[in-house]
């Protein structure tokens, strides 16, 4: 029997092409998702966690539980800081090297340049191996008076840097008290490539050894990354790390290098990530409606096979060989469409990073990442969803005797009991899966959804054999009134047989809803993460200064800049909050506020409110809606708390906080640039300001926030880029199962076909019936799956991204349109073959079966 099998399989090839492209397709676009999704992941860890890439441990301290400590007991708690626990760590075995980070800010004058600029200043490690900049030109720093720089800053190697900091030592002080300003002139030695990282055009960075940046005011470390020896065991000395670090008592927090990387490339995908699981989601649909191709291919073939098949029970082979063969005839295909399959998706991938690569995005994908189990997983699916699709067809095949299977066996009419039985199953199915969907939707859990949604739509294709007859019976009497003969024909032909318009229906029905669905998700997707952006970021540019007061002149001169559309000023003094401790608190008038800021709910607090952050929140243990007191000396004044992450400072109504202090000064600017500014321009807007800000106060912090924003939407637009390199493949799917279900539907009426020629009706006419037909049942389907679609993808979108926050509904009703005339006339083509090959049989041999 195997050599019989694959005697079937060389014989037949041409028959199971349209299987094989259906799996080619369907496990193409899983694989080029997992690869595309690796790559992003990989690419993103490379562009912004490249500090963490040779790094074993990284230990970071946790300021809420040191709040907290601090709070309960009423005291600085015990623990010290991350300077404490340095030799501890050091002195493990295994660690090859370790390096405190520290970091400061300080001002600098670029030659050729007015004014000044703010950059962060950070510390190079002494260790080679914990070296993580990429240089453009010259090198990293070796002593003080030398630094590198990045290409923000806009300096060459060997010219001069003259750098502004505050001796926060207190080893010298100005006539108020205050730290003296130091001004200190250091060399270029050095130009750092900051690659792909989002940051990198909103604030220029200076690179100089850990002394010079402590000389510069940079405090306590903010993290200790740690180097293994080669060779070490990486998790007993991660093991060992947490435990000296635990015994030094100090709170905080230690993660490998891999997760420091991760979460760091998290705070830059944000909702992008989103996209992935979405398209994975959408993927496995494409899965399930190749099966679904799969099968009709398979009850095709087997149809065109009858009396083959009769034969070979006819001389002895028992109706389990038979089975047996022709599922042995599905694994084969199987497994060769899927590893054909496997490299098309790695092809596609590659194309698309490609694509993506050579564009202006943020983070280009660089090189390819295949993972094995992307491989593996595409060739395991493939096989096996060849194999349960082709159970059913196989059994069906065997189930009559071999002198019955003249023909194929008549379908089971809808009233039948097979009939009712999927009734039953369906309502069943959907039912519980629509409440399911419903309730992970509403309360965000996702898995539930996804498992709901899945229910449902199988419940739904159960029960579209009920909801697609009278539908395409409707519009069948329409057409009727209007077209020729063919048309009252297939308007008659459409709905004699409702089971086999349901199932022809149903092909171009699931791949509509599939792509119907990833448009409005990605579109939805795309809407929601641009309006959590603006929220996050609410301002494209923020001029401080925290030491110095803003003349009232400078919001006049900035708002003259050539690329600002409006501005407002804020002023600023110290509260106490409900902990006791002193916290930098600004005043922003609610009116200008809101016309600056990008989005209504961007930390724009109103009379009565104050926003801040989540983690300050969790220090001061209020929760949003609540009351909290803030107080400046013997002035208290109660306001609803409003957590908003997008408030770096608290902040409140400048009305407020002149009744905490009337004595506040201008602290801080919002500018929000002209709409539609591109990069380019937005960096030299950006750079105009801070000359400016530099020239009226020499101390002024100018943060270019519109260019992390901007770069943040790219990445989505990278994301979305790859949503729609693979949107086609559903329908192309959707296209190779309707044309296989037509081509049975002519199977099954060769003889009905036959008779009406031998009636009269022409070759052509005939054809024409075949179409009006196709173009009926395409129309209702393409129709039905845009409502089926949309309601998913904006469920889909809903579960996933209502983790987040509130979701934006976006349906792109022009996109929607024009599937519905695509799919329709995508249907009409499909029946282009089938409706030759019937037009070319003879009446007498149609009839003849």
């Amino acid at each position: 029997m195997w050599r019989i099998t694959l005697a079937q399989v060389r014989t037949h090839v041409g028959r199971l092409i349209a299987s094989c492209i259906a799996i080619v397709i369907a496990i193409g676009f899983v694989v080029a998702t997992l690869v595309l999704s690796e790559t992003t992941r990989v690419t993103m860890l490379g562009a912004v966690g490249e500090r963490y890439v040779d790094v074993v441990a990284v230990v970071t301290s946790d300021p809420i539980a040191m709040g907290q400590v601090s709070n309960e007991s009423g005291a600085e708690p015990d623990s010290g800081g991350l300077a404490d626990v340095v030799d501890a760590v050091r002195r493990l075995e295994g660690v090859a090297a370790l390096s405190a980070e520290s970091e400061t800010f300080a001002q600098v004058e670029v030659p050729g340049r007015a004014g000044t600029q703010s950059v962060s200043v950070e510390s190079v490690s002494s260790a080679s191996e914990l070296r993580w900049q990429d240089l453009a030109d010259g090198r990293l720093p070796n002593a003080s008076g030398e630094v590198a720089a990045s290409a923000r800053v806009g300096v060459a190697v060997g010219e001069t840097l003259a750098v502004t900091t505050y001796d926060t030592a207190g080893a010298t002080q100005g006539a108020d008290g205050e730290p003296a300003t130091l001004v200190e002139e250091v060399r270029v030695v050095g130009v750092v490539d900051l690659g792909a990282d989002p940051t990198a055009s909103v604030q220029g960075r200076l690179f100089a050894t850990a002394d010079q940046v402590a000389a510069w005011g940079g405090g306590e470390p903010f993290e200790l990354r740690v180097a293994a020896e080669p060779g070490a065991d990486v998790d007993a000395l991660l093991g060992s790390i947490r435990e000296a670090v635990a015994a030094q008592g100090f709170l905080g927090t230690v993660m490998s290098g891999e997760q420091a990387a991760e979460n760091r490339a998290a705070d830059f995908t944000r909702d992008a990530a989103a996209l992935t699981t979405i398209l994975l989601i959408f993927a496995g649909l494409a899965v399930l409606v190749a099966g679904l191709v799969i099968a009709n291919t398979f009850s095709v073939l087997l149809a065109q096979r009858t009396r083959e098949l009769a034969l070979l029970r006819c001389v002895g082979a028992s109706a389990r060989q038979v089975r047996r063969g022709v599922l042995a005839e599905a694994a084969i295909t199987g497994f060769g469409a899927s590893l054909v399959g496997v490299g098309v998706g790695v092809g596609l991938a590659a194309l698309t990073s490609a694509a993506v690569g050579g564009s202006d995005s943020a983070i280009p994908l660089t090189g390819l990442s295949v993972p094995l189990s992307a491989v593996w997983t595409g060739l395991a699916l493939g096989t096996i969803v060849t194999l349960l699709a082709a159970v059913f067809p196989a059994v069906a095949a065997t189930r009559v005797s071999p002198l019955a299977a003249l023909r194929p066996t008549d379908q089971a009419a809808i009233r039948s009991k097979p009939g009712l039985l999927r009734l039953a199953l369906g309502l069943m199915l959907f039912l519980p899966g629509l409440a399911a969907l419903v309730y992970g939707v509403v309360y965000g859990q996702v898995l539930l959804a996804v498992g709901g949604g899945g229910l449902s739509a199988l419940g739904t294709i159960l029960l579209l054999q009920r909801v697609i007859p009278p539908v395409v019976a409707l519009a069948g009497r329409t057409v009727a009134q209007f077209g020729s003969l063919p048309a009252a024909l297939a308007a008659g032909n459409a709905t004699r047989n409702p089971r086999r318009t349901a199932a022809t229906a149903t092909a171009l029905l699931i791949g509509v809803t599939l792509t119907t669905a990833m448009i409005v998700g990605a579109a939805s997707t795309r809407a929601t993460a641009e309006a959590a952006l603006l929220s996050n970021y609410p301002t494209d540019v923020i001029v401080s200064s925290y030491e110095t007061e803003l003349p009232d002149s400078l919001l006049g001169q900035l708002q003259g800049v050539d690329g600002v559309a409006t501005g407002t000023g804020l002023i600023g003094t110290e509260v106490t909050g409900p902990d006791g401790q002193p916290w930098a608190a600004l005043g922003v008038d609610p009116v200008a506020g809101l016309e600056t800021a990008r989005s209504a709910d961007g930390g724009v607090p109103q009379e009565g409110e104050v926003s801040i952050a989540s983690w300050l929140a969790q220090v001061w243990e209020v929760a949003a809606g609540e009351p909290v007191t803030l107080t400046v000396e013997s002035r208290s004044v109660s306001l609803i708390v409003e957590v908003n992450d997008a408030s770096e400072s608290i902040t409140m109504p400048k009305s407020d906080l002149r009744q905490l202090d009337p004595a506040a000064t201008n602290r801080q600017i919002w500018l929000r640039l002209d709409d539609g500014l591109g990069v380019d321009a937005s960096v030299r807007a950006v750079d105009e300001i801070t000359d400016v800000a530099g020239q009226a106060v020499s101390t002024a912090s100018v943060a270019g926030i519109v260019s992390l924003r901007q770069a943040l939407n790219s990445i989505l637009d990278t994301m979305l880029l790859v949503v729609t390199a693979l949107l086609g493949v559903a329908v192309v799917i959707a296209l190779i199962g309707v044309g296989n279900t037509l081509a049975l539907s002519v199977i099954e009426r060769r003889q009905e076909n036959g008779l009406m020629r031998a009636l009269g009706l022409t070759r052509g006419q005939l054809r024409g019936l075949l179409a009006w037909e196709a173009l009926l049942i395409a129309g209702v389907a393409a129709v039905l799956g845009v409502v089926i679609g949309a309601g998913y993808g904006l469920a889909g979108t809903a579960a996933i991204l209502g983790q987040v926050g509130a979701v934006v509904i976006d349906i792109p009703w022009m996109q929607l349109l024009a599937v519905i005339a695509v799919a329709t006339a995508a249907g009409v083509l499909a029946s282009v073959l089938p409706a030759r090959r019937a037009a070319r049989t003879s009446p007498v041999a149609a009839i003849a079966g």
